[in-house]
């Protein structure tokens, strides 16, 4: 259940981070709010996960999760680009964070 939780958590991560890119300095309401909820949800998620996980591990789970799907966000929006470079790199973070599950 810890890790059901992480991973939901580290989604959330992603959506505060775009959301508090989109609320431009938190001028517009909406991302602005969403970003309050979607990043306290996210913090009481990762906090409950650790509970029971390593600390290092869950925290590297949850900002691997975070940063590999807000990068993918932006390639999908067209804010980025998704270079060789990029995407191999993507790549290992991935299979890192999947290693630390797997050896935790």
């Amino acid at each position: 259940m810890a890790w059901f939780v992480l991973i939901a958590s580290g989604m959330l991560e992603a959506v505060w981070a775009s959301a508090l890119a989109a609320s431009q300095r938190f001028t517009r309401w909406r991302p602005t709010v969403l970003f309050l909820i979607s990043m306290t949800v996210s913090m009481l998620g990762l906090a409950w996960a650790m509970r029971t996980l390593p600390t290092g591990t869950a925290y590297a789970v949850w900002v691997g999760i975070g940063a590999t799907l807000t990068v993918l966000w932006g390639v999908f929006t067209k804010q980025e680009r998704l270079t060789l470079a990029r995407g191999m790199l993507l790549i290992l973070l991935v299979g890192s964070v999947i290693g630390l599950k797997a050896v935790s």
